[in-house]
């Protein structure tokens, strides 16, 4: 998703740990995630605000459905665990959109948002995100005739900037 997504501050969820007693007050498991084949894996430790439904025609095409789900997040609470190298990117030709996968099985993986965030496709998530709710959709204005949103996140005919 090479369109840029900025997410309101302060509206994040972040998975806690199940209390031992070693714990201290505020720790956090990291959110993880994966490509369909395992090769290449990463951690976020961030607040997640929720997910971003992309609809516009270059995603729709790209995923071949209604568009791709995403997390966007700082740059610096990210990390590769395994299988950067694994990692290659397409770039559309006369466009700000760029897709990052998985060269050995195909998936969709974290790529840059913009000099600040990435994203990472809410549906490679393995731990952590569960509690996690779509709260924006853009291009929903180019959005397929057949697609039918039917839940509560807002709705932006455009790209969202907060």
């Amino acid at each position: 998703m090479g369109r840029e997504v900025k997410t309101p501050p302060g509206h994040g969820v972040r998975a806690t740990r199940n209390a031992r007693p070693t714990d201290t007050a505020g720790d956090t498991d990291m959110i993880t995630g994966e490509c369909s084949c395992g090769a290449v894996q990463f951690e976020i430790d961030a607040e997640l605000p929720g997910i971003f439904v992309c609809h516009c025609s270059i995603c729709r095409r790209s995923t071949g459905s209604n568009g791709i789900a995403v997390v966007v997040f700082p740059k610096d609470r990210f990390r590769w665990v395994r299988g950067q190298e694994l990692i290659t990117s397409w770039k559309k030709p006369g466009a700000d959109w760029e897709k990052w996968f998985c060269r050995v099985c195909g998936s969709p993986v974290p790529g840059e948002n913009d000099p600040k965030t990435m994203f990472a496709p809410a549906g490679c998530l393995t731990q952590g995100g569960e509690a996690l709710r779509v709260i924006h959709h853009v291009w929903v204005g180019s959005k397929a005739p057949w697609d039918e949103i039917g839940d509560s996140g807002q709705q932006h005919p455009e790209g969202f900037r907060s």
